[in-house]
């Protein structure tokens, strides 16, 4: 027999506005299985115009881009690469070849590297001899005094044992000619630091391996310009005959250029391959759900709309898509299918019933419609609470997933009872296997058990509750890039085979008097850390160019005149070289900045031709270390200027440092704006307190959970995965709404209800965590992370929501059922009052 018409029930609480949100769904879904046509080519012509704005989206993963201009990192930039062009090099790596060979070959590309149109000029060989040769201009003066005093010592010593008539008192060490302190003193000077090496090239003889340095003219920031002249390279590379040189010599490049057009790359393909498994994988459950190829297509068709018509609008705001964004397809997907499920679940269980396909639309979008809008706005406003981040990747995903969850509601109120429609005017009735639904075992486990599951799951979560303060946050950029990109494999060994970071931090001044001003300060700040400085050395004009360089040369010329009568044959090899090393020096004249070597002066050039104003500041820590790059921040930033104003620092790793402050001190505050959004959202649509907190229990806890699993699975936070906890707020939630709103309905029976209910929880979990699951397959560990929380994010609170929060339930309803039994038989059990009249009275 035809059970109740579907729409006769009304949860109980609900407030009377969402009741007519409710019944408005439910009359435009009869509608337009009523007119299917009009419904579905007004789709169509949307998702034609969402698909022709779409065709131009980008990539764009750079992470400077990903910072509001307005902060003092990104201006610093900008006014870098105004005034003084790229930081970073194109390195062209050549090995396999002897060092002849090696050297013959870097002399042979380095003016055709020049001459290419991209390149500023190219550094092929140290300027170390330059800086060796006048080593001794960079001591003060009286440090050379103290040289020319041990040099005087040891010569007067020398003589006298020379003296056949000098008997010693007692036996003496002949003064030390060891002049290691003073090395050790100045071994943090950039001349001292560009002149370590001695070899002229950039070359590693054990490793038969030599680097070419090429200097772009824009920054790597550039993608365009950067896939540009990395090609320019290649192609000249292309063109040389290599075998000249060897057998098998071969060449390659790195760089930064080279670093982030391969990241670049490894996004995009990530983004291809996990979408399209993700796409495979919602399929294939989609078939083992409903065991119907047609159903599928019901609930995918509107997914399909609803994403053209969101990336349609992504293409007229944004333009592009960044990091994160770029995955919103296989995201927002997995999400959007999951109000299908439920909505054509319910569809299904009511033809079943024996009621019309008119009918069975009304009621699925009036009542498991009403709980799939109510979860796509507080998964909207979780989304946009995201949005108000600072962080344009965190920004951009939250809006763009927000307006999503909303088109995705309103696609599916468009063309899936459209389609339903015509599916049911061409004679398509669902399979018997599709309208029923079987008891579930589980159900009547939980029906029978459910006190000693709730007491385990107690136990279980004070136990993962315990575990929580262990949890970390992953503060190293490096494992969010995949160091075993070939490019970065060998970026390493070019950096140590050049022996400092080829990346400094630019502090830009405005004269030579503040420039000089800059280096003093930033030296000073140096020596009072000591060793818990990060910077390794600091390099501009004025500090290659040691001052009172005439009264200083007046003592390197008496040193000059005692080293000649130094005795050479009672020395040790090790001194003799020495001596040799300080004759060189001592003669060598002074130099003013138009003396340096050509490839110096360049670094300090900026586009326009004027030279200076630029202070180098090379870290002593690793870049990818993000507590190291804040530190160096702070140092950096610290040291203030003559005039009391900020430095302007400019570099990637201030661009960095700003976004794990940022992330840092944001997530906070999101966290808790998105927990009472999130509440708020469902108090006014539930309409009642208890029942939000109820729905927002299974979240909660599942919350709880992630966090203890986190340490013993050996998961961490970083700046890109802490934006799963705001999602898996706003996006499980959804779950326990369409629980308790179906178990709220007059004379429902638990185990049917969580039989119909918890097959389709199960499955709108599945598709979200497929969404996101779909990142575990990205070769980029960053991403990587953010698809291994997220899943075991929606697997704790699938767990949850179909063990622990159902026990739960039936505990707190069979409590609240006994304490109404025990009120109506007190009630019983009272005597009657008797009234002014002596009649008896009862209580109402």
């Amino acid at each position: 027999m035809m059970g109740p018409h579907p729409n006769d029930t009304t949860p109980p609480g609900e407030p009377r506005w969402m009741g007519r949100v409710e019944r408005a769904l439910g009359a435009m879904a009869a509608h337009n299985h009523r007119r299917p046509v009009l419904a579905l080519l007004l789709a169509l012509v949307l998702a034609a115009l969402g698909g022709f704005l779409a065709r131009g989206l980008h990539l764009n993963a750079n992470l400077v881009d990903l910072l509001p201009s307005s902060f003092e990192s990104v201006q610093d930039l900008r006014e870098l690469e105004r005034r003084f062009g790229a930081l970073g090099w194109v390195a062209v790596v050549g090995e396999g070849a002897d060092p002849e060979s090696l050297k013959r070959f870097a002399d042979d590309l380095a003016p055709k590297l020049e001459a290419l149109p991209g390149i500023r000029f190219v550094e092929a060989q140290r300027p170390g001899a330059f800086f060796r040769d006048r080593a001794l201009y960079f001591l003060s003066e009286e440090d050379l005094r103290e040289v020319h005093r041990r040099l005087k010592a040891r010569l007067q010593w020398e003589q006298q044992q020379a003296n056949p008539l000098y008997v010693p008192l007692v036996e003496e060490e002949p003064p030390s000619l060891d002049f290691s302190d003073l090395e050790a003193k100045y071994a943090g000077g950039a001349g001292q630091r560009l002149s370590t090496s001695q070899g002229d090239y950039y070359l590693d003889e054990g490793q038969r391996r030599i680097v070419l340095l090429a200097k772009p003219d824009t920054t790597s920031a550039d993608l365009g310009f950067s896939r540009k002249v990395t090609d320019e390279v290649r192609g000249l590379l292309a063109a040389q005959d290599l075998s000249k040189y060897g057998p098998g010599f071969k060449v390659d490049i790195t760089g930064t250029f080279q670093k982030k057009l391969d990241q670049q790359r490894q996004i995009a393909r990530d983004i291809g391959v996990a979408s399209a498994v993700a796409t495979a994988l919602m399929l294939l459950y989609l078939l083992f759900h409903f065991r119907s190829a047609l159903a599928v297509g019901l609930v995918l068709t509107p997914v399909g709309a609803g994403l053209a018509w969101t990336y349609g609008l992504v293409a007229l705001v944004f333009g592009e898509v960044n990091l994160l964004t770029g995955f919103l397809g296989a995201i927002l997907g997995g999400l959007g299918l999951e109000h299908g499920i439920h909505l054509l679940g319910r569809y299904l269980h009511l033809r079943g019933e024996g009621h019309t396909s008119e009918d069975s639309t009304r009621a699925s979008f009036t009542h498991t419609g009403g709980a799939a809008l109510v979860s796509a706005l507080v998964a909207a406003i979780t989304f946009f609470v995201l949005g108000t981040s600072r962080f344009r990747a965190f920004r951009e995903f939250g809006v763009i997933a927000g307006v999503g969850m909303v088109v995705l509601i309103a696609a599916y109120v468009l063309v899936l009872p459209a389609l339903l429609g015509l599916a049911s005017r061409w004679g398509w009735t669902p399979r018997r296997s599709s309208l029923t639904t079987a008891r579930s075992p589980t159900g009547q486990l939980l029906l029978r058990r459910r006190h000693v599951i709730t007491a385990v799951s107690a136990v279980l979560l004070l136990g993962l509750l315990s575990q929580t303060g262990r949890v970390r946050f992953d503060f190293d950029f490096g494992s969010l890039e995949d160091q075993d990109l070939p490019s970065f494999k060998l970026d390493r060994e070019v950096n140590r085979l050049i022996g400092y970071s080829q990346t400094p931090v630019v502090v830009l001044t405005q004269s030579p008097e503040e420039e000089q001003a800059m280096v003093e300060r930033l030296h000073a700040r140096q020596r009072e850390r000591g060793k818990d400085s990060t910077i390794d050395f600091v390099a501009s004009l004025s500090s290659l160019v040691p001052e009172d360089q005439p009264r200083k040369q007046r003592v390197l010329q008496d040193i000059s005149r005692l080293l000649e009568r130094v005795p050479e044959d009672r020395l040790d090899a090790r001194q003799r070289e020495q001596v040799a090393s300080l004759r060189r020096q001592a003669v060598s004249p002074p130099f003013t900045r138009d003396d340096l070597p050509p490839s110096v002066q360049q670094q300090f050039l900026g586009r326009q031709g004027t030279s200076g104003g630029f202070v180098m500041v090379y870290p002593s820590v690793n870049q990818s270390d993000g507590m190291a790059v804040r530190a160096l921040a702070r140092e950096v930033r610290g040291v203030g200027t003559p005039e009391g104003t900020r430095v302007s620092a400019a570099g990637e790793s201030m661009v960095m440092a700003d976004i794990l402050d940022m992330v840092t001190h944001e997530a906070p505050l999101i966290l808790g704006g998105t927990t009472l959004a999130v509440l708020l959202a469902m108090w006014l649509t539930l309409g009642g307190l208890r029942i939000a907190l109820l729905c927002m229990a299974p979240t909660v806890v599942s919350l709880v959970a992630l966090l203890g699993l986190m340490p013993l699975l050996g998961l961490e936070f970083n700046y890109l995965n802490i934006l799963v906890i705001p999602i898996l707020i706003g996006t499980t939630v959804d779950a326990g709404v369409h629980l308790l709103t179906r178990l709220s309905s007059p004379g429902h029976d638990f185990v049917s209800v969580y039989s119909e209910t918890g097959k389709a929880i199960c499955g709108g979990l599945l598709t979200s965590a497929m969404g996101f699951g779909a990142l575990l397959l990205a070769d980029h560990p960053g991403l990587n992370s953010i698809g291994a929380l997220a899943n075991l994010g929606f697997a704790t609170n699938l767990l949850i929501m179909l063990v622990a929060f159902p026990a739960l339930l039936l505990v707190l309803s069979e409590r609240r059922l006994k304490r109404q039994s025990a009120r109506k038989e007190s009630q019983k059990r009272e005597p009657p009052r008797h009234s002014g009249r002596g009649e008896p009275t009862h209580a109402s």
